[in-house]
């Protein structure tokens, strides 16, 4: 079942930020948007890709003003490791936001991504300032996430909270949006058949 519209399911847990170890409690980031995303395991193939692109393009996620955390099932003595491990040999290297230590499950299992063998599955979830889910991607192990279709869904997110439009397909910031009116619609659709 689908956590959209839903209050997102709250954690407490051990995860690695600066090569150290930090506690995360999702309740001290309401207020600020959140993308949450899970991963299958560390020192893997995919999840280096993802983690390290979502890393890269952080300040993009700071101007936007969404909290970025990465969640697996691994320990937090797993994450320390593989982010001490370079880049250039399957290593993270430094990564600008906290991957959170699952090793209890309990994460995933709230979330619904806990697959039987003990992984999570890849999950992204955008979460608003009020706690309530608003975006929720959940795919097979196989294929990485695209960071700008994040941050372009993110930004229709913040645009619709903020101005009560919705944006069509493929909308990016600047584009046309349309007003969820029966005939005011039809302005839109006028100028973009």
């Amino acid at each position: 079942m689908s956590l959209v519209s839903q209050q997102a399911p709250l954690f407490h847990a051990e995860a690695v930020f600066d090569m150290d170890f930090v506690n995360v409690n999702l309740e001290d980031h309401r207020g600020k948007w959140v993308m949450l995303f899970f991963y299958p395991l560390d020192f893997t193939f995919v999840c280096p890709t993802e983690i390290t692109a979502i890393s890269d393009a952080i300040d993009e996620f700071k101007k936007r003003g969404v909290d970025v955390l990465g969640v697996s099932t691994d320990s937090k003595f797993s994450h320390l490791a593989w982010q001490q491990q370079p880049r250039n040999e399957g290593g993270l290297g430094k990564i600008n936001y906290p991957l959170i230590a699952d090793f209890t499950k309990q994460i995933s299992q709230d979330y619904g991504v806990l697959l039987p063998g003990g992984m999570a599955l890849r999950a992204t979830y955008i979460i608003d300032p009020e706690g309530v889910v608003q975006y929720e991607l959940v795919h097979d192990l196989g294929i990485g996430r695209n960071v700008d279709e994040i941050l372009r869904s993110i930004d229709a997110l913040q645009f619709t909270k903020q101005h009560g439009e919705v944006c069509p397909a493929g909308w990016t910031p600047g584009d046309a949006t349309i007003v969820p009116d029966v005939d005011k619609s039809k302005d839109f659709f006028k100028k973009n058949a």
